[in-house]
């Protein structure tokens, strides 16, 4: 599956893009929609071992996820964000690039590209480790996941779809 096809381009807006008047004396300016692509999707590049970062797209996430009316896609999206990019900022040297759309069937996809090809692993846990279960959530919580390898280095994706 290429970009264009995983993110629909952006669209200007057009008459098609707002909502109408509450009613005939209604003179409040137009609204736009949230449901155009322009307004369902996050884009963030990430600078390399900058953990700070992760909290800062999971508020962004949660704020969009909200405002895209799937606020309920939020807990468990935060979640599997902050262990993509966290694996992603600790075990590369490099950044990493965040990005998430919602379809218009309501379904979330996030993306997270790193430059290096090295497949991520899941290893079982010990009982007091404080690491090793990010894959394991994302495998429990996602409703599919998977990675890709590319010719820059790989992109590690989830997605949820709303209920």
């Amino acid at each position: 599956m290429d970009g264009q096809a995983r993110f629909p381009r952006q669209r200007t807006a057009s008459n098609s893009d707002t909502v109408a008047s509450a009613g005939p004396g209604d003179t409040s300016a137009p609204v736009r929609d949230p449901g155009c692509a322009l307004h369902r999707r996050l884009h963030t590049a990430l600078d390399p071992a900058d953990l700070l970062a992760v909290g800062a797209v999971r508020h962004r996430l949660r704020a969009a996820l909200t405002l895209w009316g799937v606020p309920e896609l939020a807990d468990t999206a935060e979640l599997l964000v902050s262990e993509l990019v966290t694996n992603a900022l600790v075990h590369t040297e490099r950044g990493a690039v965040f990005d998430a759309v919602l379809t218009p069937e309501l379904r979330l996809r996030v993306e997270v590209q790193d430059g290096t090809s090295r497949l991520p692993g899941r290893r079982p846990p010990s009982d007091f480790a404080t690491s090793g279960r990010g894959l394991l959530l994302v495998e429990a919580l996602a409703d599919d996941w998977g990675v890709k390898l590319r010719g820059d280095g790989k992109v590690t994706w989830f997605e949820l779809g709303a209920s």
